[in-house]
């Protein structure tokens, strides 16, 4: 079974002053030791980035619409472009996982409580057998909560969510064996 890391949204219009990250550059490490991993063992490697409307930082025509640079992307992966929380939805991502007949999803990315949240979803209710490492998502403090507690609140969730091939397996980066 092949495994696919799908890195969600780590783009410069999301990293910035005005919207620091829990733990941005350990995450960051985490997920280009992940990529690694994941391409020695000949899985592949998705970059998942949102396309904002006009004015948006994320506006595929603007800087923050970019990778951060110091993400190790490689031009073997594969990007895939969305316009909702939804990795999925009217997306070629199905597809791109169905055609290299990957069932196995490493899902990490920002933000936890939105994009990150949505795609465990997704991929669990599609019935793929999904991994979200523990500390290889991020968010904001929010007004009604620090990052630290929303991370842990989301890992909480998935691993007991209700899906048709069970709950998402969550377990820190470094626990994390591909076999």
């Amino acid at each position: 079974m092949e495994h696919a890391l799908i890195i969600i949204d780590m783009q410069q219009g999301s990293f910035t002053e005005a919207t620091p990250r829990h733990d941005a550059t350990g995450l960051v490490d985490r997920l280009n030791s992940l990529a690694d991993a994941v391409r020695t063992r000949n899985g592949a490697v998705i970059f998942v980035q949102h396309d904002g409307p006009e004015s948006d930082p994320h506006h595929p025509d603007l800087p923050g619409w970019k990778l951060l640079p110091t993400l190790d992307a490689r031009s073997k992966d594969a990007i895939i472009r969305k316009k909702s929380c939804d990795a999925f939805l009217h997306t070629r991502l199905e597809e791109f996982l169905q055609s290299h007949s990957i069932e196995r999803l490493i899902i990490t990315g920002c933000a936890t409580d939105y994009c990150v949240d949505t795609t465990v979803r997704s991929a669990l209710a599609r019935g793929y057998s999904t991994i979200v490492p523990s500390d290889g998502h991020t968010t904001m403090n929010r007004v009604h909560l620090p990052a630290e507690k929303i991370i842990e609140h989301h890992n909480a969730i998935w691993a007991s969510f209700i899906a048709p091939r069970g709950s998402a397996m969550v377990c820190p980066c470094s626990d994390l064996e591909l076999v």
